[in-house]
């Protein structure tokens, strides 16, 4: 392997545990070989843009187990999941060094998008919107990595990445609200108890459901472990469905989602005449009469619902026609659909910067995402060259990128009501008054808008002062907003800002 400059040559301690990462002892079915971690160690340097990082990294796979009691007797801790983890430590510093665990959400996503698109000391080569790197795309070094100021540990949960449950065990019991809380709190438990690292700094970073899942851990690793956090990193988060999925009987994300619109209107040239934050503020400034309009349904009367049409056409770029026929309400799928339509393109979720072709011109919602066409095959192939040619990791187990393996995912802990976890990150900021919380937006985000993240935050019952504990920014990119050079750039910079003050 041709290493850069930067980064030395991976050295294979050949043990299947890590210093630091003992393995538990438990006995083993003597038909069976017993299900052990498997961790390898590389040491690597960076130069970083606060000079030269020396670091260790950890890869493998953490056993997790669960108390075997027959007639109230204790008969030991049998296996159930192995869980993929990488971990990145500072070569020389001690256990008051911040600490970080990151995840990405799905539910079905590893945790590669954070790790190699923003967090991590190597990252993808993709492109960018109307830059696209090709195929067989690249790994780049990444100095202004968050591990300047945080040691790093990625968790990929069960059934993501190359995390699985052990044979004779279903991986069912892990996918849900509550199973997947329970065994990422505990990989974070076990790594933080083996590794002596209870007086470090500790903080989570979630993206998109990953958010979803911090917002629970906080308050659990608070209740469960008595593991008090500094800080939670939740990045393009979906806290509530009622903000981000409309039905017949809600119609509150239309109004949530129109300055997402107005951005993506306005980059695709749809809005002629105005700046980005004109086209927005006009968008943020209509939103309040947009809802009220909407809550007065079939009683709204022609004069009033013909000038809605209208300046919902003037804020959003979609032509009068369409947003008459689409009773004032266009989901944000219709939306991605039709804005382009004249061109026989598609606009992306979780990116709208991002726009391709279609083959079926006439759908009414968006048939495909552009944006995961364009990220998904090189942060696959990114990945799998890191992980066996640096990391020195080998396993000829699919690495689950994105997976539908987790399906159906049990929400049966909010049956009849909308999945709403603002009250457990509401309920750990009580009981921590230290604990602080960044959240970071994409502009261009029309699966997760900044808005909505931000009416769902707005609902938080803490004391109004408590909501100087949140930070929140906003990037000129979409949901993985570190797809755009500049924005992962200044992320990095807030988020060590971040850490430094919150530790």
């Amino acid at each position: 392997m041709v290493m850069t400059e930067q980064t030395a040559a991976p050295t294979n301690t050949a043990t299947p545990h890590t210093d630091g990462l003992k393995s538990d002892s438990a006995t083993a079915d003597a038909k069976q070989p017993e299900i052990v971690d498997d961790f390898v160690t590389t040491h690597h340097k960076l130069n970083s843009i606060d000079g030269e990082l020396k670091y260790t990294v950890t890869t493998g796979k953490l056993v997790l187990r669960e108390d075997v009691v027959t007639d109230d007797k204790f008969e030991g801790r049998k296996p159930k999941a192995e869980v993929f983890i990488t971990a990145y430590t500072v070569d020389g510093a001690d256990a008051h060094r911040p600490l970080a665990f990151a995840f990405n959400g799905g539910p079905g996503s590893s945790s590669v998008w954070l790790h190699m698109g923003l967090l991590g000391p190597r990252r993808v080569d993709a492109g960018d919107a109307g830059d696209l790197a090709r195929p067989p795309y690249g790994v780049l070094d990444n100095p202004e990595t968050l591990l300047r100021v945080a040691d790093l540990v990625f968790i990929d949960p069960v059934s993501t990445g190359l995390s699985r449950a052990v044979p004779g065990e279903s991986a069912k019991q892990f996918h849900g609200w509550t199973g997947d809380i329970e065994s990422v709190g505990e990989v974070i438990r076990l790594w933080t108890t083996r590794n002596g690292r209870w007086i470090s700094p500790k903080f989570i970073i979630g993206e998109s459901y990953g958010g979803t899942r911090a917002a629970g851990l906080a308050d659990y690793l608070q209740q469960r472990y008595g593991m008090f956090l500094n800080g939670v990193v939740l990045i393009a988060p979906a806290l509530n469905t009622q903000a981000l999925y409309a039905d017949k009987n809600s119609d509150l994300p239309y109004p949530l989602f129109l300055p997402s619109y107005a951005a993506t209107a306005h980059y695709h040239g749809k809005i002629p005449g105005k700046t980005l934050d004109e086209a927005v503020a006009d968008a943020v400034a209509y939103v309040d009469e947009y809802r009220n309009i909407l809550a007065r349904g079939r009683a709204l009367d022609p004069v009033a619902r013909a000038a809605a049409v209208a300046k919902l056409s003037e804020l959003t770029g979609l032509t009068r026609e369409y947003l008459d026929l689409a009773d004032l309400r266009p989901s944000h799928m219709q939306f991605l659909a039709e804005l382009l339509r004249d061109r026989r393109q598609v606009v992306g979720r979780l990116d709208a910067r991002f726009a391709g072709p279609t083959d079926r011109p006439l759908a009414e919602t968006m048939t495909h995402d552009p944006f995961n066409s364009a990220t998904e095959g090189a942060f696959t192939a990114a990945w799998n060259h890191y992980l066996f040619d640096e990391l020195d990791y080998h396993n000829d187990d699919v690495y689950e990128t994105s997976t539908p393996k987790v399906r159906p995912w049990s929400y049966k802990e909010f049956e009849g009501a909308a999945v709403d976890v603002v009250d457990k990150l509401a309920a750990a900021m009580v009981d921590n008054k230290f604990l602080e919380v960044f959240l970071a937006l994409g502009r261009y985000d029309a699966g997760v808008p900044a808005e909505a993240v931000i009416y769902s935050m707005d609902q938080m019952a803490i004391p109004y002062a408590d909501r100087s504990r949140i930070e929140t920014k906003i990037y000129p990119a979409g949901h993985m907003m570190y797809l755009h050079n500049q924005s992962r750039i200044d992320e990095l910079n807030d988020l060590a800002g971040f850490i430094k003050r919150a530790s």
